[in-house]
């Protein structure tokens, strides 16, 4: 192996890797919900995929670690410790500004209402019967990018549904936008960089077409 040495570094060099930085705010994301929670929205919003994803006004990319074991007694003194599995963040939060017509809560709300078959809820014999994993999971695709629009860095989380929705105060003070933060669980993730180039063509999900911009990789 090469010892590194200090090296003598020119402008140019600069701008071509510290100068440039990603910046946090220019992103977006995509939300394919199940065809069967599609058929609980009202009519007029089972084929908005654009305002769920514009309304998305926060998103985590997700984090990763290494499970790791320790061992002790094969060198006098070390204690090492070798990988033996990837372990994946269990959820993702995604922040959301609410409509006024409450689109976005009605969303969710229904999408975990589904998950869990819930029946008549103002009936005093309530009950409920959660639905197979296949029937409400999803992919979900956080793609961040710069201004100049010429690379992607897509993240699709497998197997996403959502798990929470988080607290939304309301108050008599100052008026301040409404957000909805969703929690969604996911198996895992895979991350790919791609190169923005258009070619304009049909992109299905879960039964819908769209006219869309689609990348190469």
């Amino acid at each position: 192996m090469v010892t590194p040495r200090p090296q003598k570094k020119v402008l140019a060099d600069l701008k071509a890797s510290i100068l440039n930085p990603a910046l946090t705010s220019h992103f977006q994301c995509w939300f394919y919900p199940p065809s069967a929670v599609r058929s609980l929205l009202p009519a007029g919003e089972v084929q908005d995929d654009r305002m769920w994803s514009l309304s998305c006004a926060e998103a985590a990319l997700p984090g990763t670690s290494l499970a790791t074991s320790e061992l002790v007694n094969d060198h006098t003194g070390i204690t090492e410790r070798h990988a033996y599995r990837r372990q994946y963040d269990t959820t993702s939060s995604f922040t959301f500004y609410v409509d006024h017509d409450y689109k976005i809560i009605n969303f969710f709300e229904k999408w975990i209402g589904y998950i869990v078959n819930e029946q008549n809820s103002t009936a005093d014999n309530y009950f409920y019967r959660v639905n197979f994993p296949k029937l409400y999971q999803t992919s979900i695709y956080v793609k961040k990018f710069e201004k100049d629009y010429n690379r992607v860095l897509e993240y699709r989380f497998l197997k996403a549904y959502p798990i929470s929705i988080n607290s939304m105060p309301v108050t008599y003070e100052a008026s301040q936008l409404l957000k909805c933060t969703v929690n969604f669980n996911f198996s895992r993730y895979v991350v790919e960089t791609m190169n923005n180039t258009p070619i304009m063509g049909p992109l299905q999900q879960n039964g819908v077409t769209s006219n869309a911009i689609t990348l190469n990789v």
